[in-house]
């Protein structure tokens, strides 16, 4: 993994193709390793030219990580101190970076639905197909809407650089600690390259099996119905890339994916015991309903040009749509009841998001003729997104379909002084944002049943219903605002930097929590507040030190929102949006050294965050977030080794205790904490390379982050996580 600090501010135009990011290097930056050109940073210049944190996975550090864990969206969160603990589910709900939302990319490609967050957009390619992944931290608009807590873009693999034919390939086998039958999986993947001349192709396909999962007492993982699972589950990915090199400096490319998850649907919950400390479980059996999916497709074409007039050109549009299928319940959901389709009680249904976006990406970077030291960018995005959520099995519309559409122009300077001395940089993005919904009525559920105190399991629906199918007249509200960012460098010797930001970041609530949940008879959807936008801001001081055998850094970060938005669990499971005033700060800290034996580094990151929000809404941030919304702080350990044919790592994540205080802030949901180690060894030979993965090394029983720190009286909502682990691997080029 290779981290780094780097100055840019947020509207900086940038690099959408993953073409020119892997077939030129920028000109105004050293040789050698340094030599990085961060995508999702939307610009040439180095990374040590902007002022943001910015983080780079490669390749090797990503494929031990996915070895290990089995996903991109794992893989960052494990090397990322300040990224919530994931939930080892197919949802994502709930896990933030820095406390706040990321936007997750694939080659600066949105796959988040804002409209309506279904939280499946950390799984929507393999991990085989990505060369690496860029993390860039804190509020900013670099990609448009979303990037609220930063930008998780993964870049796919480049085109191929010699004549013929040549590729890879993967084979890798998974078991649990008991090594039974229910708990294999396996996965094969294979990608084919090809370059003749000015053309060139790369087509892949990646396939897996996961089993079941067991905790660390050798227990079946709980499962969650709605939300999905990756256990017992299978998944295909399929990737396609071509390119045509127009000339010297214009190529042209074409990326196309497909990846699908769908559970097999061969377990049932089996309830836990909050109080007792008994985890949910599973056992055989056929829930109701299609099992949870979750689809996405995805089509981009680029032409991009090095030196065009000089500067660089990007261009690029694209085309992605995305299915998230959430599972059934055994017991009827109390919302989706209807007394006049089934006496209520009776009626199962289940729910889809569906989304589609059209996007377009320009962009312009070039040094003025004459004073090199000054760079410009400039640039214009523009996004459709259609988003909807039916009830699939009566064809129902949950969330009426909501239309986004934004232009964003935008510009960017960076100036050079006193020979990289120090370093100016400053923009601003231009947000014209229109929404359209149609008139629409909300579900008829309007009714209250007293669930059961736990551990007793309801014989139906319970909980409380806040629709009561009112008539919401639709709207088209509109919004725009000027988004800024600046920020200085200073350099004063060669790997050693300093630097301070200002970047705002914008999105839109989740509007699909919002609209359904409309209890009160004329609501007009034009002067709904709810649906006003989240403007948030980063404000960070950092420094690195990259010398010799030590690579350090330290960033202090604070941000604020003054409508930013909570999730708030309600009796019956189902969250509600909240818009409060948020602040969050934080510290991060980074060290590495390479040890004076050939190949070892060992390595440590802490991350500590706090964050509050005004639920009284006097003006004072008094509560805190809680575990839907906020990380733990966290300490990593790493060694790793690397010479030769042999190849090994073996890591310590430790996620501290934590208290929830405010007047609404049950200690129930305190967090324990406990702590995870991983293993992985390597060794390459003539006919390939072999691995050994082992995840949470020492068989550790815990409850997740997520059911620790949540609905304290849910008995199916108290997962444990993932007990150890073993995944062998063969891989092989040719």
């Amino acid at each position: 993994m290779n981290r780094k600090f780097a100055l840019a501010a947020l509207a900086c135009t940038a690099l959408s193709s993953p073409a020119f990011a892997q077939d030129a290097a920028p000109a105004d930056t050293a040789a050698g390793e340094d030599a990085i050109v961060v995508t999702a940073a939307r610009t040439i210049l180095p990374p040590n030219a902007l002022p943001l944190t910015i983080e780079v996975i490669d390749k090797t550090a990503l494929d031990q990580q996915i070895a290990i864990s089995g996903s991109v969206t794992d893989a960052v969160a494990t090397l990322t101190p300040s990224f919530s603990p994931t939930r080892q589910k197919l949802s994502g709900a709930g896990e933030t970076l820095r406390g706040r939302a990321p936007l997750y990319a694939i080659n600066g490609i949105p796959q988040s639905t804002p409209m309506r967050d279904g939280s499946r957009d950390g799984f929507t390619i393999d991990g085989f197909f990505i060369d690496r992944v860029e993390v860039i931290f804190g509020s900013n608009a670099l990609q448009g809407i979303g990037g609220t807590g930063g930008i998780v873009n993964q870049v796919t693999v480049g085109a191929p650089t010699e004549e013929g034919v040549s590729g890879r390939a993967l084979l890798q086998a998974t078991a649990d600690n008991e090594f039974s039958d229910a708990g294999m999986g396996g996965k094969a993947a294979g990608l084919v390259q090809y370059k003749a001349g000015r053309f060139d192709a790369s087509v892949g396909a990646a396939y897996e099996l996961r089993g079941l999962f067991r905790d660390g007492e050798g227990r079946p993982v709980g499962i969650n119905l709605t939300q999905g699972e990756t256990m017992d589950s299978k998944a295909l990915s399929l990737f396609g890339r071509f390119g045509y090199a127009v000339t010297d400096t214009m190529r042209l490319d074409l990326i196309a994916s497909r990846f699908e998850l769908e559970g097999d649907g061969d377990y049932a919950p089996v309830a836990g015991d909050k109080a007792a400390g008994l985890p949910t479980s599973a056992e055989p059996g056929v829930p109701p309903g299609v099992p949870a999916t979750n689809r996405t497709e995805s089509v981009a074409l680029s032409l991009t040009d090095t030196d065009l007039g000089g500067g660089n050109f990007v261009s690029q549009i694209f085309w992605n749509r995305s299915r998230d299928t959430f599972g059934g319940e055994p017991n009827p959901i109390a919302s989706f009841q209807d007394p006049t389709i089934a006496p209520v009680g009776t009626l199962f249904d289940q729910s889809q998001n569906r989304s589609r976006k059209i996007g377009g990406k320009l962009s312009y970077e070039r040094a003025v003729p004459g004073f090199e030291a000054l760079t410009l960018i400039a640039g214009f995005d523009a996004l459709w997104d259609t988003t909807e959520q039916r009830l699939i099995a009566t064809d129902r519309a949950w969330v009426p379909p909501s239309e986004f559409r934004s232009f964003a122009p935008f510009g960017q300077a960076n100036l050079k002084l006193a020979d990289g001395l120090v370093r100016l940089a400053g923009g601003a993005r231009y947000e014209n944002v229109k929404i359209k919904i149609d008139d629409y009525r909300t579900l008829a559920a309007n009714t209250f049943v007293a669930c059961p105190a736990p551990p007793a399991v309801p014989s139906g629906p319970c909980g409380v219903s806040t629709y009561g199918g009112v008539d919401v007249a639709g709207g088209s509200p509109s919004f725009d605002d000027i988004l800024l960012n600046g920020g200085v460098i200073v350099e004063p010797a060669a790997g050693i930097r300093a630097y301070a930001s200002y970047a705002e970041g914008y999105t839109v609530p989740d509007i699909g929590r919002i609209t359904r949940a409309v209890k009160i008879a004329g609501v007009d959807i034009d002067n709904y507040l709810d649906i006003a936008p989240i403007i948030s801001n980063n404000r960070e001081i950092g420094v690195e030190v990259k010398r010799g055998p030590l690579d350090a850094s330290a960033t202090y970060f604070w941000s604020t929102s003054t409508k930013g938005q909570l999730l708030i669990a309600r009796p019956d499971g189902i969250f509600d949006v909240v818009r409060q005033r948020v602040e969050i700060e934080g510290l991060e800290i980074n060290l590495a050294v390479k040890l004076p034996i050939d190949g070892l580094t060992v390595s440590a990151g802490y991350a500590h965050i706090t964050g509050r929000f005004d639920e009284d809404q006097d003006g004072v941030v008094e509560t805190d977030l809680d575990g839907a919304n906020i990380s733990p702080d966290r300490l990593n350990l790493a060694a790793a080794y690397a010479s030769g044919p042999l190849s090994a790592r073996i890591q310590t994540q430790f996620y501290f205790a934590r208290s929830f205080r405010g007047p609404d802030r049950d200690a129930l949901n305190d967090f324990e904490g406990y702590n995870l180690t991983d293993a992985f060894v390597r060794y390459q030979t003539s006919l390939g390379g072999v691995s050994l993965a082992v995840q949470n090394l020492f068989d550790k029983q815990y409850i997740s982050y997520a059911s620790d720190t949540q609905r304290p009286t849910d008995n199916f909502f108290n997962f444990a996580g993932r007990g150890r682990t073993f995944t062998l691997g063969w891989d092989y080029r040719f």
